[in-house]
């Protein structure tokens, strides 16, 4: 179960890690209005957690011969068969929807601070 959570975890990370590098590269372009580059992330932030959110209400229903955790799985070495177990499958189903919704609390949380930071800029405003 630790590798299974550890896998899951890489996989979503690595995505939110493709997602976070765009947020600030957006961000640093737009580094001339401090309250335009915080509020654009905080939205970027929070498109990435409504993303993660409806994967996690999606995971049941998904082939997961078809997720990057199978994948990883079978390059661990573990058997196809194993796998393949109705048991199995729901266990990887489980951990799957689990950890994409810890990450997407974590990431709305993100978005909401990005949103008070942009708000303190804002307020920080002559005039």
């Amino acid at each position: 179960m630790d590798r299974l959570d550890a896998f899951a975890d890489i996989s979503i990370r690595r995505a939110c890690a493709f997602v976070g590098l765009g947020a600030v590269t957006v961000m640093l372009s737009l580094s001339f209005d401090p309250v335009l580059a915080f509020r654009t992330g905080a939205e970027i932030t929070a498109v990435l957690a409504v993303g993660l959110a409806l994967a996690a209400w999606r995971a049941p229903r998904r082939n997961i011969r078809h997720t990057e955790v199978y994948a990883m799985l079978r390059g661990a070495g573990v058997p196809a068969n194993w796998l393949s177990a109705e048991v199995n499958r729901a266990q990887i189903v489980a951990v799957l929807r689990a950890r994409l919704a810890w990450h997407a609390e974590r990431v709305a949380v993100t978005a909401v601070m990005l949103w008070a930071i942009a708000l303190f800029f804002w307020l920080l405003r002559p005039g």
